[in-house]
């Protein structure tokens, strides 16, 4: 494959019509959303540079941190191993699965019997191994695709679902990945309602809630006789052990929480210090990635279930992969490794906009795992700067990524790198893909570019030159390849460069918005700033954020409570519940006098579910629910119906206070639960209820 070839999969992509117009609302809808969300925080650029600070001094002393967290892991009871390349990494999650044969769940033996999607090949293992298959449900995890993980566990026989539900989708269609976050970004309703009715036979419709519910009743059949369930990890955190794994639709708690054995996939380079820097990054990675203050599920996990625990993963493993990190690490490229996988800088990117994940692709033909102006620096430098290395000159160097990253990565400049052959320390000289007189003009481009004056006197004078030019540019055609005057127009020219006009306050025509609009805004007043109503201002905030998420907050008085509980339950027709051993200010007896059974152990046909919690965060309407004795997990997720009784003392202002919290260490799994389960993975239609509950209430008890 030659360049001209990765040239062809760019107009293919151009002249897309049906992908311009996915892309299109995509891009828009998470810029939109991520500039919301943004606004919302006191202190954006200081979290930023803060964000920036924490990476660099990871990434700068790796080995130490990454000593520290698997000491630690493993003191916790997670077994932890360590993998220099993929095939290093398949052989150990190989090992893995195949001495867990004989370990299944009791009640999984009848798993060959379960109805998968007809015509696909998920129900396809080989004959000869059948007998010895495991069935393998897996939440999305971008080492997975890096190292082909499934491709390799269906060569030995297993079968392998995917339950992100975009995830799901390519999988049916035997795709990859369009997107770090939305991985059917590339597929309009239609093509769902096509393939739906092809693998599960059922009429075509466009309705995206009946399509996802389509998925959810397969899903939910998969994760229930799962025998092994695989996960990413977001970030590790090296004082504590603890791996957090962020997810919308509630896949990532269903694979790490009802199948015995978990395998949990993290890349070296995804560690922060302490659970004060994890608040960070988390106030940073939801409002980046989908416009979410936090993502619906939170999860923070120390370790496998505990003796007195009915229900978690017996058994817990974590693979560490190297896979060409600690090179990247060594060369000039390693800024590449702050980055926390939002794909806010593909939602920038006016190029990726308009090609796509698809368009990414090596020079023997192969999909990067990763795209957009990310993928093009971390493809080339973990997987191979001859095979990868001309995704750099899919790139305008606008500097969109850069501002869109909320760790301050300076992606032109790694870019630009990539461009000249990769590292400082190279020994290649030439430029990947380009021309000799490209890299004179880049030579030239850098010598204007690294003088700001020099740099903006370019800026007006070609901002001049192009609006004399500019009345007869419809008769103006570049080299055919660049597809200007062709395929595409150019575009009215400013003579004001944006940065002018961005620091004036004038209006940025992509973005809709103000600078001031941007960063200017506050969120409401701090409950902590003291006063004799700071207690209610925690409790009118922390509602008034629930209800902004879709939950239904309930203030009630102690001698109230059981009779709103019923009132509740029976409103919904529900006469049995899952419940809590204990929960403060709910008397089970009285609970039962009023017509509720209630029972401990789970139970997936039963509709609700009642939870204590260990917090309520203020500032997001986050509810903090560990595990523990008595308090199984499975309470707060299989039911359709979560309800949560809390007491109006344990509401705190902020994420950083909560994850202060001795349970929140102590606990072998914590989930911060921030509205209901939800999805928008179809055409960015927000669907209520994939994996979880689809809806959350919660009773405030006055004290």
């Amino acid at each position: 494959m030659t360049p001209s070839i990765f040239r062809q999969h760019i107009t293919q992509s151009i002249a897309n019509s049906a992908l311009q117009i996915a892309l299109d609302n995509n891009a828009e809808r998470r810029v939109n959303g991520r500039l919301a969300a943004l606004a919302t925080l006191p202190d954006p650029r200081e979290r930023r540079q803060r964000a920036h600070a924490v990476r660099a001094d990871v990434i700068g002393h790796l080995d130490q941190y990454l000593e520290k967290f698997k000491a630690k892991a493993t003191q916790n009871g997670t077994i932890v191993h360590i993998a220099k390349d993929a095939n290093e990494a398949l052989e150990i999650v190989s090992e893995i699965a195949d001495n867990s044969m004989g370990k299944s769940r009791s009640g999984n033996e009848n798993r060959e019997d379960s109805k998968f999607p007809p015509g696909s090949n998920l129900n396809q293992a080989d004959p000869q191994k059948s007998g010895s298959a495991l069935l393998i449900a897996k939440s999305k995890s971008m080492i997975s695709e890096e190292i082909e993980l499934n491709h390799s566990l269906e060569a030995h026989g297993h079968r392998v679902i995917e339950t992100d539900l975009g995830e799901y989708i390519v999988q049916l269609r035997g795709e990859k990945p369009a997107h770090i976050i939305t991985p059917a970004v590339h597929l309009r309703r239609n093509d769902v309602g096509k393939l739906f009715q092809e693998k599960f036979g059922i009429p075509y419709t466009e309705d995206v809630s009946t399509l996802t519910a389509t998925a959810h009743n397969v899903l939910r059949e998969v994760f229930l006789t799962a025998d092994i369930g695989i996960s990413g990890v977001n970030f590790g955190v090296a004082e504590t052990g603890t791996f957090c794994i962020v997810t919308n639709e509630g896949n990532g708690r269903m694979v790490t929480t009802v199948p015995r054995l978990h395998i949990a996939l993290m890349g070296m380079e995804r560690l922060v210090p302490n659970l004060a820097d994890l608040a960070l990054m988390l106030s940073l990675l939801a409002r980046s990635a989908t416009g979410q203050k936090l993502s619906v599920y939170t999860q923070l996990i120390n370790s496998p279930r505990r003796s007195d625990e009915t229900d978690g993963a017996q058994e817990r493993h974590l693979v560490i992969l190297d896979n060409g990190r600690s090179r990247l690490q060594n060369s000039s490229l390693f800024e590449a490794l702050y980055c926390i996988r939002c794909g806010a800088c593909l939602n920038a990117c006016p190029v990726f906009r308009e090609l796509g994940g698809h368009a990414y692709v090596g020079t023997d033909g192969t999909i990067a795992p990763y795209s957009g102006p990310i993928g093009s620096i971390v493809s080339p430098g973990l997987l191979g700067l001859e095979k990868f290395g001309q995704l750099a000159q899919a790139s305008s160097l606008c500097g969109a990524c850069k501002d869109a990253c909320p760790v301050d990565i300076d992606l032109p400049k790694l870019l630009t790198r990539v461009r000249a052959g990769g590292s400082k320390k190279t020994t290649r000289n030439a430029a990947i893909g380009l021309t000799f007189q490209s890299r004179i003009g880049l030579q030239l481009y850098g010598v204007i570019g690294s003088s700001p004056r020099f740099f903006s006197i370019a800026q007006i004078l070609a901002g001049l030159g192009a609006a004399i030019v500019f009345p007869f540019s419809k008769w103006i055609r570049l080299p055919g390849f660049t597809g200007w005057g062709y395929s595409k127009d150019f575009p009215r020219p400013s003579i004001k460069p944006f940065r002018v006009r961005f620091q004036s306050g004038a209006s940025i025509p992509i973005m809709g918005m103000k600078s001031d609009e941007i960063i200017g805004n506050q969120p409401p007043d701090d409950p902590q700033s003291g006063g004799i109503n700071a207690s209610l201002l925690l409790i009118e905030r922390f509602t008034q954020e629930l209800e902004a998420i879709g939950g239904h907050p309930h203030r009630v008085s102690k001698e109230n409570l059981i009779k709103s509980l019923t009132g509740e339950l029976k409103e919904h027709g529900i006469e049995e519940a899952l419940i809590w051993e204990k929960i403060p200010a709910v008397d089970e007896a009285d609970l039962t006098k009023s017509g509720i059974s209630l029972f401990h152990n789970a139970d997936p046909l039963i509709r609700a579910g009642i939870t204590g919690a260990d917090a309520g965060i203020a500032e997001t309407g986050t509810l903090v629910v560990s595990s523990g004795r008595g308090q199984p997990i499975s309470t707060s997720l299989l039911p359709e119906i979560h309800i949560v009784v809390i007491r109006s003392s344990q509401i705190v202002s902020s994420l950083e206070e909560a994850l202060q919290l001795e349970n929140v260490r102590e606990a072998s799994a914590t989930t911060l639960i921030t509205g209901p389960s939800r999805t928008a993975d179809i055409e960015m239609t927000l669907t209520i209820g994939m994996h979880g509950p689809k809806e959350l209430i919660v009773y405030i008890v006055d004290e």
